[in-house]
């Protein structure tokens, strides 16, 4: 996926003071030696330990807040999945078959069926494509003359390569327990809780007890692109396409796939999917952020995508990624 960049708060500061003749300006320029120094120090303090146990501090803002947590990247074949069988049984979304009720209007929104609903309108014609040259690839297909005993050893063979490939990339793994996300509002809880002991899945890796022996509350300071704004998303495609940030959006599809798949939420993973109506947007935002030409047909793409429907995925996918986080202060 592309890189992110995230929404900024301009705080307006006032000009300081001019100083009196007499004054004089030692002060202020020790004051400004000293903040110099700590921006230059700590970063590099605080990068060594994450770099070292090859774990990252993230940040990601929700409808109900924002909270610290961690991920990291290993080897499939490495990591034991999240259980989610007791998570599932009090899901409110399995439980309710995904209609979410406003309360402040008594609306019910049943969102995963109007999405696909708005999405199977918008993508028709693409499928009417597709189904021409599938059917054009199966009729080529049906012309090979099948060789007895061959397909089986072939299809052996594919399914070898297939696990070897599967278990040799990296994926996502956050500090999870039992399907469910932890996030923690303040450095000092997040590193309290892992210097408890107490379960989780990123106790898995092998260098999880050195993070915990060394980690300080001053060290969990995420970095820009581990810091995710996913409560300002829906706002942002109800603005409409001249209102869309491209950096907001990619970042949050980047967070939002390694979440559905580390907290195994299938129906999100299936949301973003290549070729699905969030995935064109993904791929059209990219394009348009790039120069020359295309960078012009990307905002092509762009137009043609419906802002309602957009809209809608984001808000079923931040819902489901909502509901399955269990906030710690």
């Amino acid at each position: 996926m592309g890189t992110q960049t995230h929404t900024e708060v301009s705080v307006a500061r006032q000009s300081p003071q001019r100083p009196d003749a007499d004054e004089p300006e030692l002060d202020d320029t020790d004051t400004s030696a000293a903040a110099d120094e700590v921006e230059v120090d700590r970063p590099a303090a605080d990068r060594a330990l994450w770099d070292e146990v090859r774990i990252d501090p993230v940040e990601i803002a929700l409808p109900a807040g924002t909270g610290f947590t961690l991920r990291a990247y290993r080897s499939a074949r490495e990591l034991t999945p999240t259980d989610v069988a007791e998570r599932d049984q009090d899901d409110p979304f399995l439980a309710r078959r995904q209609v979410v009720e406003a309360e402040e209007d008594e609306e019910v929104v049943i969102l995963d069926e109007e999405f696909a609903a708005l999405s199977a309108e918008e993508d028709d014609e693409d499928e009417k494509s597709d189904g021409k040259r599938r059917r054009g690839k199966a009729d080529a297909d049906a012309d090979d003359e099948a060789v007895p005993g061959d397909d089986e050893a072939d299809a052996d063979d594919e399914a070898d390569e297939d696990d070897d490939a599967a278990g040799d990339e990296e994926v996502p793994v956050f500090l999870t327990h039992k399907g469910r996300l932890l996030l923690f509002k303040t450095p000092e809880s997040l590193v309290t809780f892992i210097r408890s002991g107490a379960p989780n899945d990123l106790s898995q890796l092998d260098s999880w007890n050195e993070l915990s022996e060394r980690l300080e509350p001053a060290d969990v300071a995420p970095l820009d692109e581990d810091t995710y704004e996913l409560d300002l998303v829906v706002e942002n495609l109800r603005g409409g396409h001249d209102a869309w940030d491209p950096a907001l959006l990619i970042e949050a599809g980047e967070v939002a796939r390694d979440l559905a798949y580390a907290l195994r939420l299938p129906a999100v993973l299936d949301m973003l999917s290549a070729g699905s109506s969030l995935d064109d947007l993904d791929e059209a935002l990219r394009a348009s952020v790039n120069g020359g030409v295309g960078g012009f047909l990307g905002r092509r793409r762009l137009k043609k995508i419906g802002a309602q429907t957009a809209s809608l995925g984001w808000r079923t996918i931040v819902g489901k990624i909502s509901a399955v986080v269990d906030w710690r202060d």
